[in-house]
């Protein structure tokens, strides 16, 4: 039986440091489990199925196996089809924890407040915790500036993407540009490959992503855009961002708050330590080169929370009418 050593770390957990240091085995017998193993009997995990990454399957069975061995439990996934999916698995307590974008988090807390606990986020080579939202043109289109794409038609991700619709929209209006009556129609593409995909066929004439691995000075790397041009399915040369804003709160882990205090702390430490003690795994889940997770709290997402906050009043106070669907 394999076995998982997570070095000892030092964590400042529920206002105390915690050292997590164990050897689990992943392939304990239900009927021998006792405590809190026995009260929860497995893990569950909601990922979301994504169409521009073809190693989706194997990062699932990376971390599916990580996970077993770091608490000794079975761990079952739950693949989602959209940001919803996760968002009403862990609201409703069909999961344990998952992985949740900024908005996506806002959302749970607005839902079921205190009982969605961010506890890890990721942080980059250089220290940075964000991560960008861009408008992106075709290259050979006339649009060079966010003022062109006035009367244009605009493909936002999804009503619950951060980068994709609710970040970039409240920045606009920060600037004064209501996104509501500024774009001559949007459309919901339902996915960052699916905006892009729909961008490279003209179905619309700009569209919103994520993009991350740098910054606005000096260039990215990462985000849908990157995934896809080493797939053969775009050229970069073929796009051209017209407006970058952020950075943005990047992804959180969410765990049910309501779990034991002991599995919450073993998933923060392990998961902590996951760059650290087994790199080929957090390179094989699609980590970039010295990324590596850090403790958040709620705290760390506030500036979302309050900007979805404000989205959503403006919507019940006919302030804002929403994307119209085409």
């Amino acid at each position: 039986m394999k076995t998982l050593h997570i070095r000892a770390l030092t964590l400042a957990l529920t206002g105390a440091a915690i050292a997590v240091g164990s050897t689990l085995g992943g392939c304990e017998r239900k009927s021998e489990l006792s405590g809190w193993r026995a009260e929860m009997k497995e893990v569950r995990f909601a990922m979301m199925a994504s169409e521009e990454d073809p190693t989706l399957t194997r990062k699932l069975d990376l971390y599916k196996d990580y996970f077993a061995r770091a608490t000794g439990l079975p761990v079952r996934l739950y693949e989602a089809s959209d940001y919803n999916g996760k968002i009403q698995a862990i609201s409703s307590g069909q999961v344990d924890i998952t992985l949740l974008a900024s908005a996506s988090y806002a959302n749970v807390d607005a839902q079921i407040g205190e009982l969605a606990k961010p506890i890890l986020t990721v942080r980059r080579a250089d220290g940075e915790l964000g991560y960008y939202s861009m408008f992106l043109v075709r290259a050979d289109s006339p649009y060079h500036e966010l003022a062109d794409l006035k009367g244009k038609t605009m493909g936002y991700v999804d009503l619950n993407s951060t980068s994709g619709y609710l970040y970039p929209r409240a920045k606009m209006r920060k600037e004064g540009i209501d996104p509501d009556t500024f774009f001559g129609k949007v459309a919901i593409a339902g996915g960052h490959t699916q905006a892009i995909m729909a961008l490279e066929n003209g179905q619309f004439d700009a569209t919103v992503i994520n993009v991350g691995g740098g910054d606005p000075v000096a260039g990215f790397t990462t985000g849908a855009q990157f995934t896809m041009a080493r797939r053969g399915l775009v050229k970069l040369e073929d796009f051209r961002p017209v407006w970058t804003v952020g950075p943005i709160a990047t992804t959180a882990v969410v765990v049910r708050s309501d779990r034991p205090q002991a599995f919450i702390d073993l998933m923060r430490g392990a998961m902590a330590a996951l760059p650290y003690d087994e790199p080929e795994t957090w390179e094989g889940g699609g980590q970039t080169d010295g990324t590596t997770l850090t403790s958040v709290d709620r705290e760390h997402y506030r500036e979302v929370i309050d900007l979805r906050h404000e989205e959503l009043v403006r919507r019940r106070t006919g302030a804002s009418a929403g994307p119209a669907s085409s």
